[in-house]
């Protein structure tokens, strides 16, 4: 019995003594698991920064994925950040290395590695190189671009940051209550990013019950415990920019605008007859100028003939310049963005289109650049300041043709086009077009009453001209067998798995109620698209018209009023039923 004894103390002492290590290692975890780490993570890796001339940059309380650089002592920003955070007039041509910004009266350049830049033709210098451009992008003197732009900024280093803002407004800050620590992520054992003294105070970003996410001053952005802040109060951070403001030139009536199609130099004769079959026009605008080449040449129809005479008929010229060529002429268009992307090459333009304007005695022009490449926007708005300006210096008013808005046309940039042109127009038209998958009407009032209204989100409405449609399209279905061979119209093609080819032209509204006449169709008005709706079959065809007429005209109208609009606009002269001017006038007198 004392053998057994004796032999289970040793059992019992090796079975404690696992207890007690099992215990401690508890303990330890234990302890390791509700001990604050003590490691610091260095900020030059917190901020990824690669080199020492790197710039960790802070905007707006979020530290970005791009950084700046530090040359000579002198912080720049990326050309991208600039224009897509700061301030987006600033416009880079990488084709020429030129750095250009339009106020509301003068045109800053810049050239790379130069340490001038002009305001318009006055050579002003900095201390510094303004622009670094290397393969892939430009970089600018921060402090170049404070003189233009609304936001604050401040410099620190080791490492070498900036803190960026432009929210003006109210924020909330709170003191730290006792020293502490701002850790990385939410949790002690986070890396360390800098110890806070007492009174340190912080903005708030994130508030929550245990960890709050802060930001310091110099823009070190993490975790604190909660328990270890103040009260939260409301700071208020202000602006010292003064915006720029900007004039147009208004005419003290509603513009009634006519476009008219000048194919030819000889059509210009005919400007006698154009106008006397119409009422309360004030203002035409001959399709006279386009492309003729990508150095910024332009081609001509313009007639001093034709502007003295609509000038003693107290009509306004403004002549519009296209991008289309002359394809009547059989002259193919240029290529718009090898013309518009070089400063070189816009300046020319520009420079063609005023000297044309002075020596034909305009009173606008009229820009009707389409089907343009969404990569060349901002060149595309570029070329509307710089015109806006030399436009303004000569009294010429400067109006822009746009389409209805959609997604894909947002590089339009209207907004910008209302900055500095006197008048946008809507082309409130071709809903369907040829090529459309389906036949419809060219302006339906839905379609109208849309574009208007988000047209108005980007542009004032004493600036918003209404274009609207002279003509219709005529839309044929032609019965086709399976293979796409004609089927004989003597045959019944009442079923609805027929095929169909679809086609479509345009015509005037003389043009279309001789069809409807000489068919015997019944137009049937359509609430839904504000006009009436005519289909008829012939020879086996069947057409469909969405018509445009007086009637459907004066509910296009009525949303211009409604609107309270700048004017409206027709195209094209020539188009539409004399008669329907008398509703016109109606509306724009």
């Amino acid at each position: 019995m004392k053998n057994t004894k004796k032999n289970i103390i040793p059992v019992i002492a090796v079975l404690v003594l696992i207890v007690i290590i099992i215990l401690f290692m508890l303990l330890g975890r234990l302890i390791e698991k509700y001990t604050p780490s003590k490691e610091h993570q260095e900020l030059s890796e917190y901020y990824g920064l690669a080199s020492d001339d790197s710039v960790a940059l802070i905007f707006n309380n979020e530290v970005l994925s791009v950084q700046g650089r530090l040359i000579d002592g002198n912080v720049y920003l990326d050309f991208e950040t600039v224009h897509d955070k700061i301030n987006s007039r600033f416009f880079w041509d990488a084709n020429e290395n030129k750095l250009l910004y339009t106020t509301a009266t003068d045109l800053i350049s810049a050239d790379a590695e130069s340490t001038t830049y002009y305001v318009t033709k006055d050579a002003r210098t900095l201390d510094h190189t303004i622009v670094k451009a290397d393969a892939s992008t430009a970089y600018i003197a921060i402090d170049f671009v404070k003189q233009y732009s609304d936001f604050d900024y401040t410099v620190y280093d080791q490492p070498n940051r900036v803190v960026l803002t432009n929210q003006w407004g109210d924020y909330n800050t709170a003191p730290v209550k006792k020293s502490t620590e701002l850790r990385y992520q939410g949790g002690i054992k986070s890396p360390i990013l800098a110890d806070l003294a007492k009174g340190t105070v912080l903005t708030v970003l994130e508030p929550d019950e245990t960890w709050t996410k802060v930001m310091t001053e110099d823009g070190i952005i993490g975790y604190v415990k909660t328990k270890a802040l103040g009260s939260t109060s409301t700071a208020t951070r202000t602006s010292d920019y003064t915006a720029e403001e900007f004039s147009h030139i208004k005419k003290d009536f509603s513009i009634n605008l006519g476009w008219h199609q000048v194919t030819n130099s000889s059509a210009n004769a005919n400007i006698a007859n154009v106008l006397s079959n119409t009422k309360g026009l004030n203002v035409i605008s001959p399709t006279w100028f386009y492309l003729k080449d990508t150095n910024g040449g332009i081609g001509s129809l313009a007639s001093s003939d034709y502007v003295n005479y609509c000038h003693q008929n107290n009509i306004e010229v403004w002549a519009l310049v296209s991008n289309f060529g002359a394809k009547d002429q059989g002259l193919e268009s240029p290529d718009t963005t090898q013309v518009l992307t070089y400063s070189s090459r816009r300046e020319s333009l520009i420079n063609n289109l005023i000297s044309a304007a002075i020596q034909y005695k305009l009173d606008g022009i009229n820009v009707d650049f389409e089907s343009l490449d969404p990569s060349i926007g901002d060149s595309y708005i570029q070329f509307i300041r710089e015109l806006s300006l030399k436009c303004a210096n000569n009294g010429i008013v400067l109006s822009v043709d746009n389409y209805p808005p959609t997604a894909y046309t947002a590089f339009y940039n209207r907004s910008e086009q209302a900055v500095f042109a006197d008048y946008v127009i809507l082309m409130g038209y071709d809903e369907h077009y040829a090529g459309s998958e389906e036949a419809g009407s060219v302006a339906s009032i839905g379609f109208v009453n849309q574009g208007v209204a988000d047209t108005l989100q980007s542009v004032p409405a004493d600036q918003l001209i209404l274009g609207m449609p002279f003509y219709t399209r005529v839309w044929s279905e032609t019965p086709v067998s399976d293979d796409g061979a004609a089927v004989s119209t003597t045959e019944d093609t009442s079923d609805s798995d027929t095929l169909y080819e679809l086609d479509c032209y345009s015509a005037g509204m003389k043009e279309v109620q001789n069809l409807i006449s000489t068919n015997g169709a019944v137009p049937v008005w359509s609430d839904t698209d504000g006009q009436y709706y005519v289909e008829y079959i012939n020879g086996g065809v069947t057409y469909k018209i969405w018509v445009e007429d007086a009637t459907s005209l004066e509910e296009k109208l009525k949303v211009m009023q409604s609107n309270q609009l700048a004017g409206g606009a027709f195209w094209k002269l020539g188009l539409e039923d004399p008669a329907v001017w008398d509703t016109i006038i109606k509306y724009i007198n």
